[in-house]
């Protein structure tokens, strides 16, 4: 059996996410379809992680098996000629038969955009939030959210996964002209765990509260302690590293 790797983009917006499901337009599935009208083969497409209903990748990655040996440039090309105009393949590689773009990838890179105005330009791809934001102060207040803890209260409730523990490696705020840039790298995260996390922090930050509430949030391990979620619309699955 031959592995290929898939270097992914998308705009979730018209999609319920990555992940196949019933009843349901998703980008696995339109990207699962199209490998099948090329080589006439049932594939199994995995994804290094789902991302939710509306929400956008820059540096998705995917890998599938099949029996064919195939000419990287010709499929690539094929198949960004079939598949929506909202997802494209960047590149393919060949890689080894026993690469799983899920349990392989050791970090994970989301970035979320935010707006300080009301922009005709911005708004498909970023939250308008009208608050002054101060990057320097929301750094501070992120630091406690860095390291291994228990992710519970930043999760959808009644979530399917028992495994809450996860491993946050970086969280950085930063202020870059007309948008506010999140950006956040982890071992994993839960079902959304980014968006709560930062509308957390905007509510703490809003507040005026110190790093000692966020403290309690995650002691609590109960998503009614946290804040509201940000809007889907400006989150980016950015890059996954393996």
């Amino acid at each position: 059996m031959y592995n290929y790797k898939l270097l992914i983009q998308y705009d979730g917006t018209n999609y319920a996410g990555w992940q196949i499901q019933k009843n349901a337009h998703t980008v696995q599935e339109e990207i699962s379809n199209s490998i099948k009208t090329i080589l006439k083969e049932e594939v199994n497409l995995i994804g290094s992680g789902r991302t939710d209903a509306g929400v956008h990748a820059l540096g998705q990655a995917a890998n599938f098996k099949t029996k064919a040996k195939i000419d990287i440039y010709r499929f690539n090309h094929q198949l960004n000629s079939i598949l929506p105009k909202e997802i494209s393949i960047i590149k393919i590689e060949e890689v080894n038969e026993n690469f799983h773009a899920r349990f392989d990838a050791k970090k994970r890179t989301y970035i979320y955009f935010i707006s300080q105005f009301k922009s005709p330009f911005l708004f498909r791809y970023s939250f308008f939030y009208h608050n002054k934001i101060n990057c320097d102060a929301l750094n501070s207040l992120s630091k406690i959210l860095i390291g291994q803890n228990d992710f519970t209260s930043f999760s959808i409730k009644n979530s399917e996964t028992e495994n809450k523990i996860c491993t946050v490696y970086d969280i950085i705020w930063k202020n870059s002209k007309d948008l506010i840039i999140f950006k956040i790298a982890a071992d994993r995260y839960l079902h959304g765990m980014v968006r709560t996390i930062i509308g957390t922090l905007l509510y703490t930050f809003e507040k005026k509260y110190d790093e000692k509430y966020i403290m309690k949030i995650i002691a609590e391990r109960n998503r009614e302690a946290a804040g509201e979620s940000v809007p889907a619309n400006g989150l980016f699955l950015f890059k996954v590293e393996y």
